[in-house]
């Protein structure tokens, strides 16, 4: 219980809080893994980015709560971030706050109500702590897991510990965090000094924040809210009611509205607001403080901000006051669809406007034009009867009358003009957009002249010509639906801004209407429609570009011989391919066709490729790949071979294609082009790792045959001659070595040794095993093992210590040196140290200081003598497996060895960690003369 007495060094508790929180999760596995589950969630959602808010936000409440604004200060020790902060201490409801993931122990007034925030540390830490002059608290990943009892992830926020209470003089509590592998700590800071400004003006109970040095200070004066930073001052004009609403001011109180922000309520939430001021409310939020709550309370906070907000207004001059003005656009949230709304129907009922004679009006009661554009109002004075020109319209958002553009380029939209007229116009409204005066979106239905004599609402998707007379002949009878080329009277720079496009080649063939036309030019051909006309046109425009095209021009339906196909399913009459590919592919509704020997001579090959039709194996090149998405055989299984996702991708398609018995003179073609020979050399790269699966050199796979002079006989047989080089050879996949790149080249690799029919020798059978485990895959277990001596075994030991080999025959036990223990477990066999054995002899204890032929070896070799001695036999003899043997040294509780140089040599190299040694100790004992020990 949170009230009970602590116990002595634990002044919060925190025995109690673990002790509740472990027999929760033994009492309820299940509570153990949705206690993770909620932590994971809040780490990589809610709190992914909210770790300076959270923090700050406590030292607000603890700020608050003392009734004197809080200093706080951020530093970077080393690899630890700390935190502290001024105010109320920590105490054990807060202790307990901090340890649950659904409770709190914040009342109302404060920032922070759900108790979870602090979660927001686990993004950065993995050992988070925090002392306060009241004591301290740790959390620990790795602890937690051993009060559990278990490995993997755990909810490392569920079990305080006690820690010693350090906090830095002048301030109060101390939230310290070692970050993380791969954290940048200056990286944090630097984002963090970003933020302060914001944070200070959002949480008013703090009043000084220094970042490693960096000073802010927050200071109100009256309607105005200084923050003084390191290198600049911002001064925001607030309007506190039962809600605040700020806009930044200059110097000189000009209003410098905001273009885009978020709801805070009152620091940052997810949902966006497109509003000219900052609204800081204290509305309905989700438990993660990252979205406002939907209902009517939300709703009511909503319409009461609103009505505050022309209280904001009424604070400037009259003739800034223009500024706050919600501008049209795109809500960028469900709130700021809301807000918006309400207050500009608060600013079209109620009285803000000052007219000349100094009365105020309500939005409804004014009357202004929309747009002030020297010179339009003379072009235009035919076709709108009495407009004037005037200033910017800007307030018919707020119910203002007013003349819109918009209804101005409804009266342009069907009028014939000459085209130079037109150009007038675009020349106008030109100025008013570049003096911002006029937003170039709102010019989206201007009419524009075409060549074609039509005039048409909207410049986007427009071509701009400028008297490329060979193209429009060119375009002249291609039926592509939008394509709209400009006249080049009325040509301007204005509408390129609203979405038009210069029509040279290069632009034209990257045209959305093209490219819209070529990919759905198959469907087109094979509905009726004649695909001559558009096939030459775009390969027209390839060449050109100098042969350069995008990538989905390979959409193209050009002819086959037996029906139209897309271009990158067509393979040019005189390829190699059609000697590599599989006849199937050629057959009908197969995978390829051959392009039209007719129509092939008609261009240029270059231009024919460029289009996508083959002469060789295609390229497929992503600079970005994001998952494997690219139509390549097996591409999945090659993605999650990879230690990593690949940062780029460097590709050869249609590989799966290759008949079974062409692979060689798929090889060399492959080897011959320079794209191809890069690909298939990418490190990692998904055609040398399908080749090396899949390919067939000799009826096998590249990966199951050996180059001549790989140590790896017995193994794996010598790879046939199929006209290939060595070089070409070991990129296919040819082995070299035992380096294993899947789970099935593990099972391989076991099933072989496991094959009584291959002679393998015993230092290859211990590289083979070393192999598979160095792999890190987890293989079949084997139906057989290959012992020491090369013997293939049903059963055996793997030997983890070298005593137990002098009881066992070579055909008893398994050696892999780098892991035994790993081994052990992929074979499901035991580990020699496991066996019960015994020394059944009796032996004499002889310290080794008392054993001068080893105090002669020793000083031979400048080895200082270890502690202790050995029990000497003679003979030595242990029991294991249930027959006894004689041994020249083994370890229990003690070290012994027969009375013998070698036994002696073994037992006194052990003890002296000088293994290695023992061959060298062996032939001392026999002979201690300086030519034994130079030889």
């Amino acid at each position: 219980m949170i009230g009970a007495t602590p116990e002595p060094g634990d002044p919060f508790g925190t025995a109690r809080l673990r002790e509740a929180t472990l027999r929760s999760w033994r009492d309820s596995p299940t509570r153990l893994t949705e206690d993770t589950n909620v932590e994971r969630d809040l780490r990589v959602g809610a709190y992914r980015d909210r770790l300076f808010v959270e923090l700050a936000q406590n030292a607000a409440d603890a700020a608050m709560a003392s009734g004197k604004p809080g200093r706080v200060r951020v530093a970077l020790v080393d690899s630890e971030l700390r935190f502290a902060n001024t105010g109320t201490p920590l105490d054990a409801r807060g202790v307990a706050s901090l340890a649950s993931l659904r409770a709190s122990g914040k009342t109302g007034g404060t920032v922070g109500r759900f108790g979870v925030g602090f979660a927001a540390v686990r993004t950065v830490c993995d050992e988070p702590r925090v002392v306060s002059v009241t004591g301290g608290v740790a959390f620990s990943a790795e602890r937690t897991r051993q009060a559990a009892g278990i490995a993997g992830e755990v909810p490392v926020l569920r079990l305080p510990w006690p820690v010693a209470a350090d906090v830095p003089a002048g301030f109060d509590t101390e939230v310290r965090l070692p970050l993380r592998d791969g954290v940048d700590g200056r990286s944090l800071l630097d984002e963090l000094a970003r933020d302060v400004a914001d944070l200070l003006l959002a949480l008013r109970w703090l009043g000084e924040f220094d970042v490693e040095g960096r000073v802010w200070t927050r200071e109100a004066d009256g309607d105005v809210v200084h923050i003084r930073g390191p290198e600049k001052e911002t001064r925001w004009l607030t309007h506190r009611g039962d809600v605040v609403w700020a806009v930044p001011v200059d110097a000189d109180g000009v209003p410098r509205p905001l273009e885009e922000d978020v709801l805070h309520a009152p620091t940052p939430t997810d949902d966006g607001l497109s509003l000219p001021a900052r609204l800081l409310a204290s509305v309905p939020v989700e438990p993660s403080r990252r979205r406002a709550l939907p209902g009517p309370e939300l709703a009511e906070a909503l319409e009461e901000a609103a009505k505050e907000y022309v209280g904001l207004v009424r604070l400037l001059s009259p003739e800034h006051r223009f500024a706050l003005v919600p501008t049209p656009g795109f809500p960028k949230s469900t709130v700021d669809a809301t807000l918006r709304d309400e207050v500009l129907e608060v600013l079209s009922g109620q009285s803000w406007l000052s007219t000349e004679d100094g009365v105020e009006v309500s939005g409804r009661q004014a009357r202004v034009l929309d747009v002030d554009v020297p010179g339009l109002s003379t072009l235009l004075a035919d076709l709108v009867p009495g407009l004037i020109e005037g200033p910017a319209q800007v307030l018919k958002a707020v119910s203002v009358q007013v003349i819109g553009i918009e209804e101005v380029l409804e009266t342009l939209t069907g009028v014939t003009r000459d085209p130079g007229w037109w150009r007038e116009v675009y020349a106008a409204l030109t100025i008013a957009v570049e003096s911002h005066v006029l937003a170039v979106e709102r010019l989206d239905g201007l009419p524009v002249p075409l060549s074609d004599g039509r005039t048409l609402p909207g410049a986007r998707g427009c071509l701009l010509v400028e008297g490329s007379a060979e193209l429009l002949d060119l375009l002249s009878d291609v039926d592509i639906p939008g394509l709209r080329l400009v006249h080049p009277a009325a040509s301007h720079p204005l509408l390129e801004r609203l979405g038009a496009k210069h029509a040279d080649a290069r632009e034209l063939l990257n045209a959305d209407q093209l490219r819209d036309a070529v990919e759905r030019s198959v469907e087109d051909v094979r509905s009726g429609l004649d695909g001559t006309t558009l096939a030459g046109a775009v390969l027209r425009l390839i060449a050109d570009c100098g042969d350069d095209a995008p990538r989905w021009v390979g959409a193209l339906a050009l002819p086959g011989t037996e029906t139209w196909r897309r271009a990158d399913e067509l393979v040019l009459p005189a390829s190699p391919l059609l000697d590599i590919f599989d006849e199937e592919v050629f057959e009908e509704d197969g995978a390829m066709d051959v392009l039209d020997e007719d129509f092939a001579g008609d261009w240029p090959q270059s231009t024919l490729e460029a289009a996508g039709v083959l002469d060789s194996f295609a390229v497929v090149v992503d600079d970005d790949p994001h998952e494997p998405d690219h139509d390549l055989p097996d591409e999945e299984a090659w993605w999650d071979s990879l230690p990593q996702p690949p940062s780029t991708l460097v590709a050869i398609r249609d590989l799966d294609l290759v008949a079974d018995d062409a692979w060689p003179a798929a090889l060399r073609l492959l080897a011959s082009r320079p794209g191809t020979w890069h690909a298939l050399r990418a490190p990692q790269g998904h055609a040398a790792w399908w080749i090396a699966q899949y390919a067939l050199l000799g009826g096998a796979a590249p990966n199951e045959w050996r180059l001549p002079d790989a140590d790896l006989a017995g193994l794996f047989d010598e790879v046939p001659d199929v006209g290939l080089n060595t070089n070409l050879l070991e990129i296919a996949g040819v082995r070299t070595d035992l380096t294993l790149s899947s789970v099935d080249e593990a099972d391989d690799l076991l099933a072989r040794l496991a094959d009584p029919d291959r002679v393998v020798s015993p230092g290859l059978t211990t590289r083979a095993y070393d192999a598979v485990i160095e792999s890190g895959v987890e293989p079949r277990v084997p139906r057989a093992v290959r012992a020491a001596d090369g013997s293939v075994v049903d059963d055996a030991l793997v030997l983890d210590v070298p005593w137990v080999a002098g009881a066992l025959e070579p055909d008893q036990y398994v050696v892999a040196p780098e892991d035994p223990e790993r081994l052990a477990d992929l074979l499901d066999l035991p580990l020699a140290s496991t066996e019960e054995a015994g020394v059944v002899s009796e032996g004499e204890y002889a310290p080794w200081a008392e054993l001068p032929a080893l105090k002669l070896v020793a000083d031979q070799l400048g080895i200082r003598l270890p502690d202790g001695g050995v029990l000497v036999h003679d003979p030595l003899t242990v029991r294991i497996k249930g027959a006894e043997h004689d041994v020249p040294w083994w370890s229990d509780d003690r070290l012994h060895a027969a009375d013998t140089s070698e036994g002696l040599a073994r037992a006194f190299a052990w003890a002296a960690g000088r293994w290695p040694d023992r061959h060298l100790i062996t032939a001392l004992l026999d002979d201690p003369s300086p030519r034994t020990l130079l030889a």
